[in-house]
């Protein structure tokens, strides 16, 4: 080693923390101080030292920079390095890449700028390491050896660790089971697999997506199989050319209730219908619906099992559709509609339950499991108060029609009334045929006990208190009444109650309060069936099917969310639960509200809030990217929940053949990726007629490698491939199967037959103007092209206080609750449920034996709080809080006033005149040391005298008895208890007569002192002042010699 250079002695063990890293994990280490390998023992000149000392010291100083909120492929990075690679490293990667095609003879390349940057091309040194010490170990670079020094950190690591962290697979392993064994890579070559495989591959932080940089967005499109100048129209609308903004807005009846399983701000409005029981939450028939859920029965709260949206109930029968506030599109506004409510007078209306049905809405899944509608089909039952004629109900629609004329209603309002319905849920799926007409026979036998309840219906209200609109629900609540109709904005989203020109007869008040007074339950023992015609309930085309887990396929990963998923094998209940990228920013919902998680992209340019080219959304839902509040659509006003789905893991309910939620974070907490780099590829509408943002499906970026490594850990057992992981947790219900693989997936260079599409969706079932839609999806593929060519090479999505180092990982509950996320490179996570906690605060596992030494556990949270250790003192500090912290500066400000306050009165009354109050504070301070020593003097010689007057007192001093000792003498019985009495009483006035003499001296020393300082106006008044105060003293004296 004679004579080598320095600098290329340590090179090779420092390639992992150059190329494996991100720039946020390699800052964390410089400032955890990591010692570099110990350097080899070999000669070196000192200027050589000097200098490889500076240029050590310079690299580590430049790499501390602060870590940016997103990243850019870093090319430059990776050339640099490159360049400063050694011949051996050259040699190395030559056996990937030959200038002579693959052959066993490979040349290695003639320059380092010509080495390759992207994908597996990367291959890591492998390093058979010696023992512990300062061993010198060598290093196979094929044809050049080196000796350097191991790792102290490296030590104890066991062979397979070793291995685990020095080797990457080139091949992709497909494991049958087991930890270590024999498997085949795509090409179907048989080799040796190991957990390696799970272990993140090289090239990942050089971006994504590189192959079609000069493809426009449209040319991408078509590359996709996708058309990008065709939509879908409306199949029905109001049939006014006038109107060109279809709604939802809507006046009728609300049976919304409030449930212990439920969401728990829903309103409860409805004391009459106990809905939920007309509810499968249990999914005893039902497989799967939409992502609502159920409409009805209380909604769904945060955490469900199966992750439906956590809305509140929206359960409700229209009786006249409004359709669009918007005037400029032919609506009515929301103050035109009250001020026509507001000029009528209706009774209340009973409503009378007919029966429960299925079928409509759904398309189904060709020869598989078809879906639909569940609906509850009600009536307004007929009154004639006039005795006659028109029913009541058919008068008010006649006066509600001609008062929305006369505040000028727009043609996009309805001009005939609904046929009263209750929608409980969308994109039902059963089990089989034989589990629809259980679950309609037992909601039909519900329906029977309602209607021998109430035989002429019932008025629908509650008795509780309520305020709206949903925002305001817990301030200045009101009473609610029976009887109400309401408007309702959105389905979600009732903004105010009209009541009823009258209140409740004696009947009407019995049965609209029977219910809550538990008078029901005998109903539910008569009712035994059902004796009304409910044949219409189910599909509607009443053949046999039964769902096939088995033809599942890799494919349904791409689903319709509107739609019922077709669940795999063994998989019980559905889920909403999935890994994916967060992409939302901060939107104008009031009821729910996210903070921004990028900053890269506005997805506000692709949208069309003015319904220039769309005419209607399909769903209740409008943007999903966030809607406006008072949009004219009437559609319900989300939060942005912008997002990218990666893998879909299904429920959360382990008995029902799920993960559970604690293990799906375990499962993340282990994954090692890269910064998730995406590139936006075009904008267009699926078969589904969802318009949706398609990304480039990069197989060979840290996305496709994450999505290898998801399938490989959870995905199901399908096809004879099965999971693997080291927490030995599973899933049945995951929409991806074991052998899936990121190249299997949609785009121009993978399979087009696996799960993998990174696609966001921007709105459901949208219908287009047949005139306008091309120009839709030109204006939004525009800006894609501006996206495309600012981020050529990718971009790691963030912000300055999300995701600061860019390219994180989100576990979702659905697509509105983002729970947990995980930074690339193992670099932590955190909590972002509700506010969470701050990023990082849960540490990844596995830790590693070299303790927080090895630089793979200095993510761990012991290590982190060990290299930066916080004062205790600081500690205790902060958890006072904000309110301690005020109280224990508020203390020490007035204990701080106080002692300056007594400290300036007393000077003022005792500092001499000319003296400073410094002055007198440190001649207050001498004086009081001087005092404290003459008082233990004092102490001292009190006890001394005390002894000598005891023993003279022993046979002197009887004539100093007074008359009172004469007296206890004679009363006492016992003589020496006399004696002793009369002893004691002899010796207090002499003890007394010398403190008193003591006394006097020190008075007239202080008055003499005091007469010097105050010659002026005390002299004469120190004087009779003493003479009070010695006479006094005195006579208190003889007082106290008296009474003992």
């Amino acid at each position: 080693m004679e004579g080598e250079d320095f600098s290329s002695s340590f090179q090779a063990p420092m390639l992992d923390e150059t190329n494996t890293t991100t720039d946020f994990e390699r800052n964390r280490r410089n400032k955890a101080k990591v010692k570099p390998p110990s350097r080899i023992r070999c000669s070196h000149s000192m200027n050589k030292m000097i200098i490889s000392i500076l240029l050590y010291i310079s690299a580590l100083l430049s790499s501390q920079i602060s870590p940016t909120y997103a990243k850019l492929a870093d090319r430059s990075r990776v050339v640099k390095h490159r360049k400063e690679q050694s011949n051996a490293v050259r040699n190395m990667n030559s056996r990937l890449h030959t200038t002579q095609g693959v052959t066993k003879s490979t040349k290695p390349f003639k320059k380092r700028e010509d080495l390759p940057i992207n994908g597996s091309s990367y291959r890591r040194n492998k390093i058979d390491f010696e023992k512990k010490g300062h061993i010198a170990m060598t290093v196979d670079y094929g044809d050049v050896s080196k000796r350097v020094k191991k790792p102290s950190w490296k030590l104890e690591m066991s062979k397979e660790e070793m291995e685990r962290y020095d080797l990457v697979k080139e091949d992709i392993v497909v494991v049958d089971s087991g930890k270590s064994g024999t498997g085949s890579n795509l090409r179907g070559d048989k080799i040796e697999s190991s957990t390696s495989e799970f272990e993140r591959k090289m090239g990942q932080l050089s971006g994504c997506c590189t192959d079609y940089q000069d493809i426009s967005a449209k040319r991408m499109c078509y590359k996709y199989g996708q058309d990008c100048s065709e939509g879908q129209y409306p199949s029905h609308d109001s049939g006014d050319d006038d109107c060109t903004q279809a709604g939802l807005s809507f006046i009728g009846v609300s049976f919304s209730v409030n449930t212990a399983h439920g969401n728990p701000f829903s309103y409860q409005l409805c004391d009459q219908y106990p809905m939920e029981n007309l509810l499968d939450r249990n999914y005893d028939y039902v497989m799967s619906m939409d992502e609502d859920g159920w409409l009805v029965g209380g909604g769904y709260k945060s955490f469900d099992y199966s992750g439906k949206m956590p809305y509140i109930d929206s359960s409700h029968t229209e009786l006249l559709r409004i359709g669009s506030v918007d005037t400029s599109y032919g609506g009515t506004s929301i103050a035109q509609v009250y001020a026509a409510m507001y000029s009528l007078s209706f009774p209340p209306f009973s409503i009378f339950p007919e029966y429960v049905k299925g079928g409509g809405g759904g398309s189904g899944s060709g020869d598989g499991v078809p879906s639909g509608d569940v609906t509850l089909i009600v009536s307004v039952v007929p009154v004639y108060s006039n005795g006659g004629g028109e029913a009541d109900y058919e008068m008010f629609l006649d006066d509600l029609f001609n008062a929305m004329d006369k505040v000028g209603g727009g043609p996009c309002m309805d001009d005939h009334d609904t046929d009263p319905h209750v929608s409980m849920a969308r994109g039902v799926k059963f089990k089989s045929s034989y589990h629809e007409t259980q679950y309609f026979y037992t909601v039909n036998l519900e329906v029977a006990v309602w209607q021998a309840m109430y035989p002429n219906g019932v008025v629908i209200g509650s008795s509780g208190k309520a305020n709206f609109p949903p925002e305001n629900a817990g301030k200045n609540q009101k009473y609610i009444g029976y009887g109400n109709l309401y408007f309702f904005f959105d389905r979600a989203n009732i903004t105010t109650a009209f009541p009823p020109s009258r209140g409740l007869t004696d009947d009407e008040t019995y049965y609209a309060t029977m219910y809550n007074k538990g008078l029901g339950s005998s109903y539910y023992q008569k009712v035994t069936t059902i004796d009304f015609d409910y044949s219409g309930s189910g599909s509607g085309n009443n053949e046999y099917y039964e769902h096939n887990p088995y033809g599942w396929d890799a494919t349904m990963a791409k689903h319709d969310m509107t739609d019922g998923w077709d669940l795999p094998p063994d998989c019980q209940q559905e889920g909403e639960a999935f890994f994916g990228i967060p992409m939302s920013r901060n939107s104008d919902s009031k009821l729910m509200s996210t903070k921004t998680f990028q900053n890269q992209f506005d997805f506000e340019v692709l949208l069309d809030r003015n319904f220039t080219y769309m005419k209607k959304f399909g769903t209740n839902h409008g943007w999903l990217v966030g809607e406006q509040i008072g949009n004219g659509a009437g559609s319900i006003v989300d939060k942005d929940t912008a997002h990218i789905p990666l893998f879909y893991m299904g429920t959360t309910n382990p008995n029902m053949g799920g993960m559970s939620l604690s293990d799906m974070v375990k499962i993340a907490k282990a994954l090692q990726f890269g910064s998730l780099y995406i590139k936006p590829a075009f904008v267009f509408q699926d078969d589904d007629g969802s318009v949706k943002l398609q990304f480039e499906a990069d197989s060979k970026s840290a996305l496709g490698y994450l999505y290898d490594n998801l399938c490989k850990m959870v995905g199901i057992s399908w096809n004879g491939q099965t999971p693997y992981n080291d927490m030995g947790v599973y899933t049945n219900c995951a929409m991806h199967s074991a052998g899936d693989r990121a190249q299997y997936g949609c785009g121009p260079n993978n399979g087009n037959k696996g799960g993998f599409c990174p696609q966001m969706t921007l709105a459901y079932r949208v219908g287009f103007d047949e005139d306008n839609v091309e120009g839709f999806f030109q204006r939004g593929n525009n800006y894609v092209d501006y996206w495309r060519s600012l981020y050529p090479s990718g971009v790691a999505v963030g912000t300055d206080s999300f995701c600061r180092s860019g390219g994180c990982l989100g576990l979702f509950l659905n697509r509105y609750d983002l729970y947990n996320v995980y930074s690339p490179d193992m670099g932590g996570s955190w909590v972002e449920y509700n506010g969470g906690t701050m990023a990082p605060t849960i540490s990844p596992a596995p830790s590693y034996a070299g303790g927080c030494d090895d630089p793979r556990n200095f993510h761990l949270d012991k290590c982190v709080r060990r290299n930066h250790l916080r004062n205790g003192t600081a500690v205790v500090w902060d958890s006072l809080g904000a309110v301690g912290q005020l109280s224990v500066l508020l203390v020490a400000f007035m204990a701080t006033t106080l002692a300056m306050s007594l400290f300036f009165s007393r000077a003022r009354k005792k500092k001499r005149s000319g003296e400073s109050y410094a002055g007198f504070f440190m001649r207050d301070l001498k004086r009081k040391k001087k005092k404290k020593l003459k008082k233990k003097k004092k102490k001292k010689s009190a006890n001394l005298s005390e002894d000598i007057l005891s023993a003279d007192a022993l046979g002197d001093g009887s004539e100093f008895a007074s008359g009172k000792s004469k007296r206890s003498r004679s009363k006492s019985k016992d003589k020496d208890r006399g004696r002793s009495r009369s002893k004691s009483r002899k010796r207090s006035p002499s003890t007394s007569r010398s403190e008193k003499k003591k006394k006097d001296r020190s008075r007239s020393r202080s008055k003499k002192r005091k007469e010097k300082d105050d010659k002026s106006r005390k002299s004469d008044k120190t004087g009779k002042s003493s003479k009070k105060s010695s006479s006094k003293k005195s006579g208190r004296s003889s007082s106290r010699r008296q009474l003992v």
